[in-house]
């Protein structure tokens, strides 16, 4: 039984000078085929039972993750009839560091339990769905997204 034949189970012909220096490596070193070979399965149900672990651990890690950042989303209960303010996430080429993301003054006209809201915008009349995260409430005051802040020199 060849060196590969006992670590892949396959039949090999390797060139002679080589399966010759394999031969003589285990008669010098007095190398036991079937010693090795349940030594090679003993390593290999160590290996599945490290998987096994890995796996476990990062599925706890997977979930502690998730329990940390859903306590950190905020709740935020909105009714038919409120005014609210979309968070702007596109644009990002510019930079926006000093404009404000928040944009438009809209009218919530449904809500529903799953986390969607249906909204109304002020000047054109048009209704759309937005996700209830991208939404804040609106406290009055004039809103323009192009104004910038200046910063005191």
């Amino acid at each position: 039984m060849s060196p590969y034949q006992l670590v892949y189970d396959k039949a090999c012909h390797l060139p002679m000078k080589l399966e010759h220096r394999a031969y003589w490596a285990t008669k010098f070193l007095k190398f036991n085929t079937n010693a090795a070979g349940e030594k090679r399965l003993l390593q290999l149900d160590d290996f599945d039972e490290f998987r096994v672990e890995v796996y476990e651990n990062a599925k706890l890690y997977k979930e502690k993750t998730k329990m940390w950042q859903d306590k950190r989303i905020s709740t935020r209960i909105f009714d038919p009839g409120q005014m609210v303010l979309l968070f702007n996430s596109r644009l990002k080429r510019f930079s926006r560091k000093l404009k404000s993301r928040w944009f438009g003054v809209f009218t919530i006209t449904k809500v529903s339990p799953y986390g969607y809201v249906e909204v109304m915008e002020e000047s054109s009349g048009r209704k759309f769905i937005v996700n209830g995260q991208r939404l804040k409430h609106y406290l009055g005051g004039d809103i323009d997204c192009q104004r910038t802040i200046q910063l005191l020199t």
